[in-house]
């Protein structure tokens, strides 16, 4: 799934925009520095969430970790396997361990989350 079009929060979260709904997930970099993830809890389909909001929370044996909404709007659609298949995020941080799917009420925001190359120069500037 990742793609040039995916767009990047500081946090860490990714997202992919088909059709005015954002795929949303966590990066590579962001499973990585959690290690073995034992627990999530997500949001069901039909809340509303706002850009920069928390809208879940990943559960590691290091540590707990919000994860934030990279555009504001409705989920749609909450990948309801993947608390039973948590090695996908090992596996496809960014396929198949996609977290929720959020129609979008402001696509402009998607267009100013960073692209790779800025979320990199952040991972960068952060010393990683």
């Amino acid at each position: 799934m990742k793609d040039k079009s995916m767009r990047f929060l500081e946090t860490h979260e990714w997202a992919a925009a088909e059709g005015g709904v954002a795929a949303v997930g966590i990066s590579d970099f962001a499973v990585g520095q959690l290690g073995d993830i034992v627990f999530l809890e997500l949001p069901k389909a039909g809340t509303k969430v706002k850009k920069g909001s928390a809208l879940g929370v990943i559960e590691s044996v290091k540590a707990a970790s919000d994860v934030y909404a990279p555009v504001s709007g409705e989920v749609v659609e909450v990948n309801g396997a993947l608390a039973d298949n948590l090695d996908w995020f090992k596996q496809e941080p960014f396929g198949r361990a996609w977290l929720v799917k959020i129609k979008m009420s402001d696509p402009g925001e998607f267009e100013s989350l960073l692209d790779e190359a800025g979320y990199r120069r952040t991972l960068e500037g952060q010393g990683h």
